[in-house]
């Protein structure tokens, strides 16, 4: 996908693409601040080079300020997804408490198997599956 919007971006030519630049920054921009662990580190040296060829394209100062604009929006989101998360937990403190004890959970698995990677003779107690109890609310 990044290859074609390269491709259109050449084709269209600078004058054509400027209404569409912010509609092409927003993956490029998503693939550059990305910090999830298996991420492909060729998706992010194309995103760069492709976001090179738009500046080059379009001019510093036009590139700058659809840059700037899918920065503002995608911090707009982060907040809104933030506040929204927020307002769960006061609206509804039963999905959050319950959201709260699968990332402990989740957490302490996590530790359980570092421990074990990093010192493989020492076996770390794992929780026993109880399929109901686990699904069961802890008062």
């Amino acid at each position: 996908i990044f290859k074609f919007l390269g491709a259109i971006s050449v084709d269209l030519g600078k004058d054509r693409i400027k209404p569409y630049l912010p509609t092409i920054l927003t993956p490029l921009y998503r693939e550059l601040n990305s910090n999830y662990a298996e991420q492909d580190p060729t998706l992010k040296n194309l995103s760069q080079e492709i976001i090179d060829l738009l500046k080059k394209l379009v001019g510093l100062e036009t590139f700058s300020l659809a840059f700037s604009s899918v920065q503002k929006q995608a911090n707009q989101k982060r907040a809104m997804r933030k506040k929204q998360r927020a307002l769960q937990t006061v609206a509804n403190p039963d999905i959050a408490a319950r959201r709260k004890l699968k990332r402990h959970k989740n957490k302490a698995e996590t530790r359980k198997r570092k421990i074990e990677s990093l010192r493989p003779l020492h076996k770390a107690k794992r929780h026993r599956s109880h399929a109901l109890k686990d699904l069961a609310m802890v008062e």
